[in-house]
């Protein structure tokens, strides 16, 4: 059903009152669902742009009240391995659809957008294979994040970034960059995890109701309202034409939060204006059903919020502003920068020991390859059934060693320079970091 509910989606925000200003896209995958909603929503988000990357597209869109000036699809250095094409991360390519949108005439009445789509867990962190390509994502995310910042601009980066409220990412983001979740902005005290979660558990805090998973923890993923999360049985009764009604105040021990809105605008004084920003409200959005299909509009509900610009001459009165770290790159203590370098240095080896395996599975195959033929020469016309098995034998075994190959001799060499270029970029701001004073802020 996906291009009819994407369709609906379209629909939904073309109808929405307050109508929306700026909106990201992410898995939008072909070209025939944006412009459905693009045509739907033309009258109200006049601007838009569908972002190409990767070998199956991106997935991204970013559509607009205001003109987008700039525009670019900046793919992440490390993402996914070609081999787990059941999971499809590294042929999606993915990566930040960047916008700049001029919602005013003066120099600061810009607002750089930043739509990602990080990589997905599939297993929990620590354990996560994949944290360390999340953990670099959320670095470049940060970085584009806080040029923006520091050119003055209002910065808004949003999108499913596949992690929870507590994870290492999370504080990454909002450490190396100056920015804010808007969701925790006003609801400081809402979950950090499924509360079968250990680090939810943790928290003493009882199982919340569907209701006030939506409300309160801002569950976009895996709660009781997602049709998409529902067991395989009332998944075909809903097939059937049969309406499901959900109790609002039925446990609801899985629903996260994985999409987030994050807003900033600098917050470097001296050297930078103080915020000039602040969240006004939040909410979860696209809740609804499809009209006449019943299923959820998608697997992941939508985030809203609605931010206003404070006054200059009451940012200049106001000193009850509160402030980060005074110099960009500081905002970290030495020893989380270690923590991400031992990270880099654990799937090193891993991707090494990867590379010599396939390097040598290749080499293997060869050697095959040659038995093959020399037994197909031996056993010539008296044994014609072994000839073909042997033949096929090698064909197969020599198309999966040139695989294996190209993957270990070519994608992990370039993937193994990524991990370079992230380490220097990591121990250069440890340096700097440390040059200060290392008197940032310790991510757990």
């Amino acid at each position: 059903h996906r291009h009819a509910r994407l369709a609906e989606i379209g629909r939904q925000l073309a109808i929405a009152s307050p109508p929306p200003e700026i909106v990201g896209l992410q898995e939008c995958w072909t070209q025939q669902d944006y412009e459905s909603i693009r045509q739907q929503t033309r009258h109200i988000l006049p601007y838009g742009k569908f972002y190409f990357g990767g070998i199956w597209g991106a997935g991204l869109a970013i559509l607009s009240k205001w003109p987008i000036e700039e525009s670019s699809m900046f793919a992440y250095p490390l993402n996914g391995r070609p081999t787990a094409f059941f999971r499809g991360d590294w042929y999606v390519g993915k990566g930040v659809a960047c916008a700049r949108v001029r919602f005013g005439p003066g120099v600061q009445d810009v607002a750089e957008v930043f739509c990602t789509h990080l990589h997905a867990p599939y297993e929990r962190e620590p354990n996560d294979s994949y944290i360390c390509h999340r953990t670099a994502q959320a670095w470049e995310i940060a970085k584009l994040m806080r040029g923006a910042a520091e050119r003055g601009h209002l910065v808004i980066g949003l999108g499913d970034f596949n992690m929870l409220p507590s994870s290492f990412a999370h504080q990454l983001i909002q450490a190396h960059s100056p920015v804010r979740d808007a969701w925790q902005v006003l609801h400081p005290d809402s979950s950090v995890g499924a509360a079968i979660d250990p680090v939810e558990q943790k928290r003493g805090k009882p199982i919340p109701s569907a209701e006030y998973n939506i409300t309160e923890n801002g569950a976009t993923c895996d709660g009781k309202f997602n049709t998409w999360r529902w067991s395989k049985e009332d998944q075909k009764r809903l097939e059937k034409g049969q309406d499901i009604v959900v109790d609002k105040d039925a446990p609801c021990p899985k629903g996260k939060r994985l999409d987030y809105i994050f807003v900033g605008d600098g917050n470097y004084p001296p050297l930078y204006p103080a915020p000039r920003w602040s969240v006004e409200s939040t909410r979860l959005s696209m809740t609804e059903r499809h009209p006449t299909l019943r299923c959820s509009l998608s697997d992941h509900f939508a985030v809203e919020a609605v931010i206003t610009r404070v006054p200059s001459e009451k940012v200049d009165n106001d000193t009850t502003i509160s402030h980060q770290s005074p110099v960009p790159n500081t905002a970290l203590t030495p020893d989380t920068y270690d923590r991400i370098i031992d990270m880099i240095h654990t799937y090193v080896r891993r991707e090494r020991s990867q590379r010599r395996w396939r390097v040598a599975h290749f080499l293997a195959s060869v050697i095959i390859s040659i038995g093959c033929f020399i037994g197909v020469w031996w056993t010539g016309d008296h044994l014609p059934y072994v000839a073909f098995i042997l033949v096929l034998v090698s064909t197969l075994s020599f198309g999966a060693g040139i695989l294996d190959g190209l993957i270990g001799g070519l994608f992990m060499s370039s993937e193994l320079r990524a991990l370079k270029e992230f380490e220097w970029e990591v121990r250069n701001a440890k340096m700097i970091a440390e040059a200060v004073g290392g008197k940032g802020e310790k991510v757990e």
